[in-house]
């Protein structure tokens, strides 16, 4: 009789355990993605920033890699964009890009497509550029990578290389300077929250500008 028991009991535990395993080992697979997601490579605030190697206007060949530790700025260019001329003609892009670097961050101007044919250091200066270089992107890989869309298209980069910030400039979409001044600019924000070691609160908002050409 006691047999009976014993084994009647040992089969009701063994029961209880059977789904407190399973739910154990759907954790260890939720966590396993989490994990996955959290390395995974991409322009999505949080994820991997994509690795890219380009030449710059000189010549010069930087690599992102290189510029680990670092915060990095990448802002998608073509000066013959209303958009563009927005920003730099009322010289809030060139300030934003002097003001930033000069807080050790890294910000680079990326020509990607089309808009790389024929860019010239010349065009870089006529526009006041601040950037710490200007990146040649002829094959569009590198924008395609990150998703660039427009011009200005922006995206910040922490220390870590995770992205940090993806989007526009600023909260306003048209192409009239004088509508800076009443705007939030999401990348300084980004930026001030990044260098203090905080959390970016707006990470991701919509691009505007004139499309990239591919």
């Amino acid at each position: 009789m006691k047999m009976k028991v014993a084994s009647s009991l040992l089969i009701a535990f063994a029961a209880l355990a059977l789904p407190a395993s399973a739910h154990c080992g759907k954790c260890a697979k939720d966590k396993d993605k989490s994990a996955e997601a959290a390395h995974s490579e991409g322009a999505e605030p949080g994820e991997h920033a994509p690795g890219f190697t380009l030449t710059d206007l000189a010549g010069n060949e930087h690599k992102l890699a290189d510029y680990a530790g670092k915060v990095v700025v990448l802002e998608w260019v073509n000066y013959g964009c209303p958009f563009v001329k927005k920003h730099y003609g009322s010289g809030n892009m060139p300030k934003l890009q002097e003001t930033y670097t000069g807080k050790d961050v890294v910000w680079f101007a990326v020509a990607s497509g089309n808009t790389a044919k024929g860019f010239t250091t010349a065009d870089a200066e006529k526009n006041g550029s601040k950037a710490s270089a200007i990146l040649l992107d002829p094959t569009g890989e590198t924008g395609k990578a990150y998703d660039a869309k427009t011009t200005p298209h922006m995206i910040v980069i922490d220390k870590d290389g995770h992205v940090a910030y993806n989007g526009a400039i600023d909260s306003n979409s048209s192409s009239d300077p004088a509508d800076i001044a009443s705007s939030e600019n999401y990348v300084a924000s980004a930026l001030d929250a990044v260098l203090a070691g905080k959390k970016v609160e707006t990470a991701k908002t919509k691009p505007y500008g004139c499309s990239v050409k591919y």
